[in-house]
């Protein structure tokens, strides 16, 4: 199954995305309603769970989900780690690290909390949190970090996508100049991974749960470490599995695996890695290269429509390498609230979400299933 074919098809879009069939969903970088080959996959395991060992299949399973993982983000397979929600594994990177008094750390306050407070928690040990200094929303540039860094800098951490503005930065130019200048670059991939092409070239360390526009489970994300900074990443937890315990028997020594299944300490969440697995079949299937053109075609037909309606667009001039597949928009009179609540009981799934001045807005983030019928249908009800 190409892009082409399933939009081409109601009948194919409806059996693989049974959402569609009820509702037009455009909050994709909210929580994604699962395709029917994910919802599959995680209800067969389910049942053979309950006739059988939980971890049957586990080897096999968190083998071929590591090689999908990885080869998704120009990684290698043992850089991967299943730990869950992208919170807990930003906060196993900001954790991990061992700090100096006197080392800073690079933010962006209006990022999402996920990738704020871990960093935020780093001045109780001595590490001054910087906040970066932007202009507009989420709006950052190369220049704009690269030029509010300095020697005592030791990490930056960014959402390669802002959750509210959709700005996706330029993940290789920040992180190559933060490399040449010897510090790390963390990034939050949550709002990209699986709508744009996001690769780790430049980057140490990435976290990215399943459930936006990946298509799969809540709390079934990765965790990229890069693989020569895994000895400098100390694992904040102890357990069974990433620790050496031959026969499950406690050593004298603590002696991590030596590859990011040191990350893993306990019992894995099966049933959501199964439903991750399946989703990232989906997305190699369908291809990120393709998902992307068509998000930035949908984008090209909602801005200048919000716009000859009045409404103001965040972003909305942003360049192709720049834009994604989230628009939001407002308008100032507007009680937008108000507005959202009209859309729930047409069957169309948007997102409400406001700014740090109380300023509220509304939200679209279809996927490349969604149709321009739909679109049309949402413009029609603004």
């Amino acid at each position: 199954m190409n892009l082409a074919e399933l939009l081409a098809s109601e009948e194919l879009r409806q059996r693989e995305f049974p959402v569609a069939r009820t509702k037009a969903f455009l909050a994709h970088a909210g929580v994604c309603p699962l395709p029917r080959r994910v919802a599959e996959a995680v209800a067969h395991c389910a049942t053979e769970a309950s006739t059988d060992d939980q971890e049957k299949f586990l080897a096999r399973l968190l083998f071929d989900t590591r090689e999908l993982a990885a080869q998704l983000i120009g990684a290698h397979a043992d850089e991967i780690a299943f730990v869950g929600p992208t919170s807990l594994a930003l906060s196993y990177v900001a954790a991990g690290l061992e700090f100096r008094r006197g080392d800073n750390v690079v933010i962006y306050f209006d990022d999402y909390p996920s990738n704020v407070y871990p960093w935020m928690a780093l001045a109780d040990r001595g590490v001054e949190v910087r906040f970066l200094n932007i202009r507009e929303l989420g709006r950052i540039r190369p220049a704009d970090v690269l030029g509010q860094v300095d020697e005592q800098t030791r990490l930056v951490a960014l959402a390669s996508c802002h959750f509210l503005s959709g700005w996706r930065i330029d993940v290789d130019a920040i992180g190559e100049g933060l490399h040449r200048r010897g510090i790390l670059f963390c990034l939050d991939a949550i709002q990209t991974l699986g709508a744009f092409p996001t690769q780790v070239k430049h980057v140490d360390f990435l976290a990215a749960d399943a459930h936006k526009w990946l298509l799969g489970p809540c709390a079934a994300g990765i965790l990229y470490v890069r693989k020569s900074l895994q000895a400098k990443l100390r694992p904040p937890i102890y357990g069974w599995h990433n620790v050496r315990c031959p026969d499950f028997v406690a050593q004298e020594e603590i002696v991590y695996k030596t590859d990011a299944k040191r990350y893993e300490a306990g019992s894995h969440n099966i049933l959501g890695i199964v439903g991750l697995k399946a989703a990232l079949e989906l997305l190699e299937e369908i291809g990120v290269d393709a998902i992307a053109r068509e998000l930035l075609r949908k984008r090209a037909l909602l801005v200048p429509a919000l716009q000859a309606k009045g409404y103001t667009v965040l972003q909305a001039g942003a360049s192709v390498a720049n834009a994604s597949g989230i628009v939001t928009f407002f308008k100032p009179e507007l009680d937008m609230p108000a507005l959202h609540e009209k859309f729930a009981p047409q069957n169309v799934v948007v997102s409400l979400r406001a700014d740090r001045t109380g300023q509220q807005y509304l939200r679209l983030s279809p996927h490349f299933y969604n149709t321009d019928a739909e679109l049309e249908r949402v413009l029609a009800m603004l």
